[in-house]
């Protein structure tokens, strides 16, 4: 699952970015100011940066320059409509895009997935035995024959995807799927989700080769 780092000061901004990002197989870590921001960059890893140009005791620049010391990912820009001098100086610092605000969440996740595939930090498409997922298109197929999921079941195996060879706990789940689709999952509707998704991807999903359960643990996808 590709992770955002997001600088944004406006935590109501952050809030709605963090909703939309899950709902798209995204995870996020956020900081509120330049100093948050770079403990982070030293102690976190993330596939793209995300920053906010001002910040109550810095700027976006700032961060730009240390996320590029440490890490090799793509970097947008956040600028206030009509700023013209942050986007002129963001993109003459290197930056691959920007964004002004107030954003469409169409537009911005569009940003997103063309500078991650850019950078070659993401996969357009996944396959597992006969399933094949195309997450730029959002079709799932088994075989040559199209499955139908409903948007909690597909966000459910993103989730699954994004943490391929890894053990995923339920309340791991369960934290990645609250705000998915604007329905409220517990533990016991997940069960059903689960099921429901084992269902329509299995070959037999009795006995499940896809998502595989972990006894006492959870569930996993191989690599």
């Amino acid at each position: 699952m590709p992770r955002i780092f997001l600088v944004e000061d406006d935590k109501e901004i952050a809030k709605n970015l963090a909703i939309l990002l899950r709902s798209e197989g995204f995870s996020m870590i956020h900081a509120l100011t330049q100093r948050e921001a770079l403990d982070i960059i030293e102690a976190e890893k993330f596939d793209l940066a995300l920053l906010d140009v001002s910040l109550p005791d810095g700027s976006g620049f700032a961060v730009y320059t240390a996320v590029k010391e440490m890490r090799e990912v793509p970097v947008i820009f956040l600028t206030a409509s009509g700023d013209e001098i942050s986007v002129v100086t963001g993109l003459n610092m290197g930056a691959d895009d920007y964004i002004t605000k107030p954003f469409r969440p169409r537009e911005l996740m569009a940003r997103i997935g063309a500078a991650l595939r850019k950078s070659g930090q993401t996969q357009a498409t996944f396959e597992i035995g006969t399933l094949t997922v195309d997450t730029a298109s959002g079709i799932v197929k088994k075989g040559e024959e199209e499955i139908f999921l409903s948007a909690l079941e597909y966000r459910l195996l993103l989730v699954f995807l994004g943490s391929r060879g890894s053990i995923l706990t339920r309340n791991k789940l369960l934290e990645e799927l609250w705000d998915a689709a604007g329905e409220f999952v517990n533990d016991n509707t997940l069960t059903v989700y689960i099921k429901r998704l084992r269902e329509k991807i299995e070959d037999d999903p009795a006995n499940p080769q896809i998502i595989r359960t972990v006894r006492g643990m959870g569930y996993k996808i191989e690599e």
